[in-house]
């Protein structure tokens, strides 16, 4: 009887598999992508801007420090290529589907939720005298006070869309969600107390709070939208994070949820057509066994076969 094999799970041996389990999810992704341009087309409220509330509206109108195709760079690259290398490290297809689907539903969703936000609130961001008018001549209804804009038609409506930051929730999604991945990767809570393994797992996390940084700093976004788009893209990388992996902190932390269960369903298939079950020779889980000797010693005893997961 063949032994399982364990991690060598490839794309062209698991790859269709795994596509057709997941068509549906792979599905609602491009309708994600849909509800993305529909809510990036539409009007946005505006809000009422009175002549008295343009005092804290009058910020320059200036260039953004990180450009808008950078945001997709920064979120969604950055992460593809550590899951790519570490797909070539230890050949585990499951990972790499799990991780790649988990991400683009965080960022998507986060980008479907701040656009939905940013349409239903509406609020001014603050630049947006000289958007309303870029001749630096303030026009004003003479009975309600409330803005009569005289600027382009487009870099108005782009003025209403302060709250939240798409700039940050992006960021802190796709990020947020890489910090959670390298943070099982490389065992940060296996309560040894290497500390250089939680800088590994802040990175990211700086990463994309400089980015919401440069957002109040080039002035289109006050600083509650920074700190309530942050929020939102680290909550959502955090609950599609756990959709597939476990926790971290969890024994099998390193691994995703489909992995195991393959596991499981492997032996439960081999064991069925084998007349002499209990003589099948399989190799062990890859699940780690923790002994904790009396002296407060912990010995790890693994049978796993990724070099990154020791460190």
């Amino acid at each position: 009887m063949p032994e399982i094999q364990l991690g060598t799970h490839t794309v062209r041996s698991h790859g269709a598999r795994l596509l057709r389990i997941h068509i549906q999810d792979w599905l609602i992704l491009l309708l994600l992508i849909v509800i993305e341009v529909v809510l990036n087309v539409i009007e946005p409220f505006h809000h009422f801007v009175g002549q008295e509330m343009m005092t804290d509206l009058k910020f320059p109108l200036q260039d953004n420090t990180v450009p808008l195709w950078a945001v997709p760079i920064i979120a969604i690259l950055m992460p593809f290529v550590v899951f790519i290398i570490y797909y070539f490290i230890r050949k585990d297809v499951y990972d790499l589907h799990h991780a790649i689907l988990g991400l683009l539903f965080a960022v998507l969703i986060s980008g479907v939720m701040t656009d939905a936000i940013k349409d239903a609130v509406g609020r001014p961001r603050p630049d947006f005298f000289w958007r309303c008018f870029p001749d630096g001549k303030g026009v004003f209804d003479k009975i309600t006070t409330g803005v009569l804009c005289t600027g382009d038609k487009n870099v108005i409506k782009e003025g209403y869309k302060s709250f939240p930051s798409g700039h940050t929730s992006w960021s802190f999604a796709g990020l947020g969600f890489l910090a959670w991945y390298l943070s099982g990767k490389i065992r940060a809570f296996d309560q040894r107390g290497h500390i250089a393994k939680l800088c590994i797992v802040f990175l990211p996390l700086l990463v994309a709070a400089l980015v919401g940084v440069t957002r109040v700093d080039d002035y289109w976004h006050h600083w509650q939208d920074v700190f309530a788009g942050g929020l939102l893209g680290l909550t959502i990388a955090s609950f599609c994070y756990l959709q597939f992996f476990p926790a971290p902190y969890h024994i099998d932390g390193w691994g995703p949820h489909a992995y195991f269960q393959m596991l499981a369903e492997s032996r439960n298939e081999v064991q069925a057509s084998s007349p002499n079950a209990n003589n099948i020779h399989a190799q062990p889980s890859e699940i780690e066994s923790v002994y904790i000797q009396p002296q407060h010693e912990m010995r790890f005893n693994t049978q796993d076969s990724s070099p990154m997961l020791n460190r």
